[in-house]
């Protein structure tokens, strides 16, 4: 895809709800830059969109497993070549894990990379250093993640930075997978979260509308509704696309959002991310596997032990531990053998540096000293250590 590709934009109508969008002071401001932002190049090919989607697809086959990681929230910082190359030699590294372990011809290597610069939040204030209300941190490319109540405003320019440094990021990967690993390409998604951001990055190219800030874009718990603008977007994109699945949802949200994102029934096309809890995954997940394959929707079938499985630890801090994610692992391996599917492969929260945001041992255990150091923007990752526990779980289920 060239840079003069259109910037038509996709069909999303104005009128639908779109949740968990930043309260942007300024219009005119937010216009200008979405102005700036739909005459800039593209962020990825539509070569490299065609790549990613020949591959989810054998994985919607079962032929190919996946392995989706990275952090919870980039900030703009670790957009520099040394710490892009280090998290993609972690994908790397454990994609070679579970591909030598499980015996697969292929693994795809997805990273939450170049582009994960904003988040939901479940509130739009939090209490600051002082007690006071102040705006929540809703990821680099809307405020600044420092407690204070000027900084927390959400400002427009940083889109405009959030696309420079994805711009970095991707270069650096591209660089990457010119190396002896060129067999081993990592590509960069996303939440497909700020509309403003995607929309003015839609572009139709030669073969096909893309989303061209990533690769691969997925939908979240809190933004999957069926009629919602989120969706919407997704439908007029020829990206494959993921959506999270939380324990609520229903058989008919999971055939409705199956059938309004992959109408064709193409495969590689559509990604279910189950995020059910470790408790819950075994009773919620096997109505909506069912449906699905009752409705003959090929479906890229990924874990995310992660996101249900956070809670707070004395003194404040949010932690997962690692039975709890081991177990939703593996009861997600079990519900998907069967009931006949493919159980293809995990998507992570991780770093690949030494920190120490996840335990090791049952929640109840949990202490305020289990955090020496402690990173992370938004949510808490695995550290390399516990990342390959993570796909040795994986392993061992299969």
């Amino acid at each position: 895809m060239t840079s003069d590709a259109s910037s038509t934009p996709a069909h999303t109508a104005p009128t639908r709800p779109a949740a968990q969008q930043p309260a942007w002071p300024d219009p005119d401001a937010l216009a200008e830059v979405v102005r700036e932002l739909a005459v800039l190049p593209p962020l990825v090919t539509e070569e490299e969109v065609t790549a990613l989607s020949g591959e989810l697809a054998e994985a919607a086959r079962g032929e190919r497993l996946v392995l989706h990681g990275g952090d919870c929230a980039e900030r703009f910082e670790d957009s520099d070549r040394d710490t892009v190359l280090r998290k993609a030699a972690q994908l790397r590294g454990l994609a070679t894990r579970l591909r030598e372990g499980a015996g697969a011809p292929g693994v795809t290597a997805v990273g939450r990379i170049a582009g994960q610069y904003a988040k939901p939040r479940s509130a739009d204030h939090e209490p600051g250093p002082d007690g006071r209300s102040i705006p929540s941190y809703r990821g680099d490319a809307v405020n600044a993640e420092a407690p204070d109540p000027l900084l927390r405003v959400p400002d427009p320019r940083r889109l405009l930075t959030a696309y420079h440094s994805a711009r970095r990021a991707l270069a650096a990967l591209r660089e990457s997978a010119r190396g002896e690993e060129a067999a081993q390409p990592v590509y960069a998604s996303h939440e497909l979260l700020l509309l403003e951001y995607e929309r003015a990055l839609f572009r139709k190219g030669p073969g096909a509308a893309l989303a061209t800030s990533a690769h691969f874009g997925w939908i979240g718990e809190r933004t999957r509704g069926p009629r919602d603008a989120h969706a919407d977007f997704a439908s007029a994109v020829h990206n494959p696309v993921g959506v999270k699945l939380g324990p609520a949802t229903t058989p008919d949200e999971a055939l409705a959002l199956a059938r309004l994102l992959n109408p064709e029934a193409a495969e590689g096309r559509l990604s279910f991310i189950v995020r059910m809890g470790a408790e819950r995954v075994t009773a919620a997940l096997p109505p909506l596997v069912r449906a699905v394959a009752d409705a003959g929707v090929p479906v890229v079938w990924l874990c995310d032990p992660m996101h249900a499985n956070t809670y707070r630890a004395p003194g404040g801090r949010k932690t997962r531990a690692l039975p709890e994610i081991r177990r939703e692992i593996e009861g997600f391996v079990r519900v998907l053998r069967t009931h006949g599917a493919h159980p293809a492969g995990l998507s992570l929260e991780l770093t690949p540096d030494p920190v120490t945001e996840c335990v090791e041992g049952p929640r109840e255990r949990t202490g305020a000293g289990d955090f020496p150091d402690y990173r992370s923007a938004c949510d808490p990752r695995l550290n390399p250590e516990q990342a390959t526990a993570a796909v040795d779980a994986f392993l061992d289920a299969r």
